[in-house]
């Protein structure tokens, strides 16, 4: 698969998943109902509230993509024993990320260790949500927040994050059907916002 056949894919509303980290192959996804979470409504709780005041890292967009992608790639859930990203799909969006379609929000030490971070694509004004990983406390929330307030100051309609996740309910995840996702994100795809 090229990176422009996986966009056409991600514009009919599927999205690819590996069945495990050393898989060779990943399938096409489109589940029967997708999470979003709102980007006028995000909630942040007030103790992440509190965290992000204290400006405990330092917040960058795009400056590591492929260091991102592969920590996400190399970081299972606590829950979990792998993870759904494989080595085509690394090397299919770092494709993207070099043709300016896939993002990435990173959290830095002060002394320049990424210890958190998220990635995902931009298809007109809806910003598709792959992965997040955390080495540290709050990493990945805090670069959730900057991330959805950039997407809010740059006209962004979207956020998808394909599952539910009870880590993000506390952000107002919602659900509607694939139908409605797929109807609601083609609407804007002519609607170009840059990142």
């Amino acid at each position: 698969m090229t990176p422009q056949e996986l966009l056409e894919v991600y514009r009919l509303g599927f999205f690819p998943m590996a069945k495990s980290r050393d898989d060779d192959a990943f399938d096409i996804v489109a589940p029967l109902t997708r999470a979003l979470l709102p980007i006028e409504n995000f909630h942040v709780p007030k103790r992440l509230k509190r965290t992000i005041s204290k400006v405990p890292f330092d917040v960058r967009f795009d400056t590591a993509f492929e260091k991102v992608i592969l920590a996400c790639a190399d970081t299972p859930r606590s829950h979990e024993t792998n993870t759904w990203i494989n080595d085509h799909i690394i090397s299919l969006f770092i494709k993207l990320h070099q043709m300016g379609i896939a993002h990435s929000v990173e959290c830095w030490t002060r002394d320049t260790v990424l210890v958190g971070g998220l990635y995902g694509l931009t298809l007109g004004s809806t910003f598709c949500g792959e992965s997040m990983f955390s080495h540290t406390t709050d990493a990945s929330k805090i670069a959730l927040v900057h991330l959805v307030t950039r997407l809010k100051a740059k006209g962004f309609k979207l956020l998808d994050s394909q599952f539910r996740n009870p880590h993000l309910d506390q952000f107002g995840l919602y659900e509607i059907p694939q139908d409605d996702y797929v109807a609601k994100m083609q609407d804007g795809l002519d609607n170009i916002v840059a990142f």
